[in-house]
């Protein structure tokens, strides 16, 4: 039996440094500390001082809806791509027809990370807009015929920094005063589409 060539050491480094994404928030919130996290990751509608969280208002006792089903992995040219940080390499687009705004606050939605050289990362995530928080449910897997839930983590606090894209979707598209914006995903894929960002939409107001 002959054993596979091995993988080459930049695309090693594009894979590991991708799959590092995902879970950059999360390792912030335990307390390490990451180079690509520097920034204070606040949005700009975020004021600790006068809003009343979400969870306060439900008496404490928000739950999060149940994920029955995964959506179809992305295909064909359907992604939108968003702007995160003019430092970063990598470019990051939503697949439309994965977005969903749960009755619990959760934006879910696939985003797709793609490197210089092509090496992608395909992540189905939610974010928590009452409190600023994001999780991931299922990367691609390997075979990239479907999805690996095994990597599924738990709520994580939103980092910034150049390749913050959760922080971006948060301000830019997704929450507004700690809840969505809409109720209706079809207003968030218009939005991306057209890359009218949620300040964009208030200044022309």
């Amino acid at each position: 039996m002959t054993d596979a060539p091995p993988i080459p050491a930049h695309r090693r480094f594009e894979e590991t440094d991708l799959k590092r994404l995902a879970f950059a928030a999360a390792c912030a919130a335990a307390g390490v500390l990451l180079a690509a996290c520097s920034s204070s990751g606040q949005p700009a509608n975020k004021n600790n001082s006068t809003f009343t969280y979400l969870l306060d208002r439900t008496g404490g006792n928000w739950t999060e809806n149940r994920l029955v089903s995964l959506p179809p992995l992305p295909s064909g040219n359907a992604l939108l791509a968003f702007d995160v940080s003019n430092t970063t390499p990598l470019t990051f687009a939503v697949d439309p027809n994965s977005l969903s705004v749960g009755s619990d606050g959760v934006v879910r939605y696939t985003v797709v990370v793609t490197s210089p050289s092509g090496a992608r990362n395909v992540n189905y995530e939610g974010i928590h807009c009452a409190t600023y928080e994001w999780r991931l449910y299922a990367t691609m897997n390997a075979s990239h015929d479907g999805w690996d839930q095994t990597v599924a983590n738990d709520w994580a606090g939103i980092e910034g920094g150049s390749n913050g894209y959760q922080a971006s979707l948060y301000q830019d598209y997704f929450c507004s005063d700690k809840m969505p914006a809409t109720t209706k995903p079809a207003t968030i894929v218009n939005h991306l589409r057209e890359h009218k960002t949620l300040m964009m939409l208030e200044d022309a107001h």
